[in-house]
């Protein structure tokens, strides 16, 4: 009898101890309350974040990489940062992004059979129409290279639409949401992981059989080539992945000077001018458009944003924050991501404001081009850290501390991703603590994906995304014409700015460094292909 008791207290004192391990991690992470407490009443009483939002957006407009609004844009983050007290602000080169491009106008209506003012706007990197230009629209559904021999000579001098108009049904999902318990609870989870999916992509147009991203990129280009020697008027695209008057695109091969003037419009309109043109008998249409545009071809090499406030002890050490600057051009670039780039200066102007002293060297970085595939960051990374295709490490990569990034809209933080660095979780958990209150306790080793963290953790880094509210990200804004200041929720961005805030302080003044997973092996280069979902 006495031996099972024992043997009972023996396991309850297991049980305990295996309880209390992770609270002793988290007991052991230092975290100043009353810094965290200044934090939090500068961020939502004295916020300038908001501010920071008008100019990025409704003052300096779209921020397409290339174009005269990024470099507006970037101008005035440099401007804003000096007035913060930043050290060193300046546009940091790393090289050519290729052919600029811009628009100046844009004019859209159908003549016939019925007037209608058509909601839509240019593709990047498609020229300008020369003027006014009218013509009848014709259906060419062009799915492979084999169709485009169906349509020769027939598509002079014509409006061309490539698809068939789609059966809307009823949207049964709200616009706009927030993470429930149970959602986080889920995201949280450890992912065991799966079979591999692998092989070719999904399909592209409806319709169009699946392909690879090079034999979709090559057959791009193909399909360009030939409206262009067969003298289509403007080809004319659908927004097929949105609704209710959107307009969603992305841009043309920018290099390709074989593009024709290409509109996007919105899925409604569309709709209603490729059922009357696949009616039977079909219905003639007549559409008229200009667009002023023009392409940028002595273009200067694009660049980072960049500043400093220099640490005390450890100067040479680094802790990072930021997120990209440019944009889309079909709205203002608003959750997309000039919140991330707002409550990234937000951070170092509470930090500057408050006078914390700070072990580290806080910088901020705020991307160029991350929407064509995160070249800034990854330009970045290779010529200050390492160059992930040899993974050949430079002294800075030693001396880096973690890189802390937000690019999911305008969602309220409610966690991080650890991108499978089980060792900062416990870290991270005392980091949130005190924001509890604020909604925000989740820590996942979840992988999140398309946007710049990536690149630091691409080459052994410790650089994390933010969980954030979906909102209305992925059902209204995210690339399309409604990504503007309007959609950007006061409260959430203030909240964000406090927890970045906290976790760049407490990354710039922990004993260590955080720690880091094994250093990745070498990644052959890989084409010139889209992002992922930011």
């Amino acid at each position: 009898m006495l031996w099972q008791l024992a043997l009972m207290s023996r396991k309850l004192l297991c049980s305990v101890l295996l309880l209390l391990v992770p609270m002793l991690v988290i007991a052991q992470e230092r975290v100043d309350l009353s810094v965290v407490n200044q934090i939090k009443a500068e961020a939502f009483n004295n916020s300038k974040a908001m501010d920071y939002l008008f100019y990025l957006t409704d003052v300096n407009g779209p921020r397409l990489a290339g174009s005269p609004g990024f470099q507006s844009a970037g101008d005035w983050c440099v401007k804003t940062l000096q007035e913060i007290g930043v050290t060193n602000p300046h546009e940091e080169k790393w090289g050519p992004f290729g052919r600029g491009w811009t628009y100046s106008f844009y004019s859209g209506h159908m003549l016939e059979p019925a007037y209608s003012p058509l909601i839509g706007a240019p593709v990047a990197w498609t020229p300008g129409t020369d003027g006014v230009v009218t013509g009848d629209a014709v259906m060419a559904t062009i799915q492979t290279s084999a169709d485009m021999e169906k349509f020769k000579g027939k598509l002079k001098g014509k409006m061309v639409l490539m698809s068939a108009a789609r059966d809307l049904a009823p949207p049964t999902t709200p616009l706009f949401t927030r993470y429930s318990a149970e959602q986080l609870a889920e995201i949280a989870a450890f992912p065991i992981p799966g079979a591999g999916r692998g092989g070719r992509g999904g399909p592209g147009a409806p319709g169009q059989p699946a392909m690879t991203r090079e034999e979709r990129r090559q057959f791009q280009a193909n399909l360009a080539t030939f409206m262009k020697a067969e003298q289509a008027l403007v080809v004319v695209q659908n927004s097929s992945s949105f609704e209710s008057g959107t307009v969603v695109g992305g841009g043309a091969n920018q290099e390709s000077k074989d593009n024709v003037p290409t509109v996007i419009l919105s899925t409604e309109q569309y709709d209603r001018i490729a059922r009357l043109l696949t009616h039977n008998p079909p219905v003639p249409v007549k559409l008229q458009f200009e667009v002023r545009a023009r392409y940028i071809d002595d273009n200067p090499d694009s660049f980072n944003v960049a500043g400093e406030i220099p640490g005390a002890v450890k100067k040479d050490e680094v802790v990072m924050v930021g997120g990209h600057l440019d944009s889309w051009h079909y709205g203002t670039g608003a959750t997309d991501n000039a919140v991330g780039s707002a409550v990234a200066i937000e951070v170092m102007r509470i930090l500057k404001t408050l006078n914390l002293k700070m072990d580290r060297t806080v910088r901020i970085g705020l991307w160029g081009a991350e929407e064509e595939g995160l070249y800034g960051s990854k330009a970045y990374v290779k010529a200050h850290f390492a160059d992930p295709e040899v993974m050949k490490t430079t002294p800075e990569h030693d001396k880096f501390a973690g890189y802390f990034n937000i690019d999911n809209g305008t969602g309220k933080i409610r966690g991080i991703y650890t991108q499978g660095n089980d060792m900062v979780k416990p870290i991270f958990e005392a980091w949130l603590a005190p924001f509890k209150d604020l909604g925000a306790d989740t820590v996942t080793v979840r992988n999140t994906g398309g946007t710049d963290h990536q690149s630091f953790d691409a080459v052994g880094l410790p650089g994390f995304q933010f969980i954030q509210d979906p909102m209305d990200y992925e059902t209204r804004t995210h690339h399309t014409n409604m990504d503007v200041y309007d959609r950007i929720q006061r409260a959430d961005v203030l909240q964000m700015a406090a927890i970045e805030a906290s976790f760049v302080y407490n990354a710039a003044t922990r004993p260590e460094k955080l720690p880091r997973k094994p250093l990745p092996k070498p990644q052959p280069a890989g084409g010139r292909g889209g992002r992922g979902g930011a």
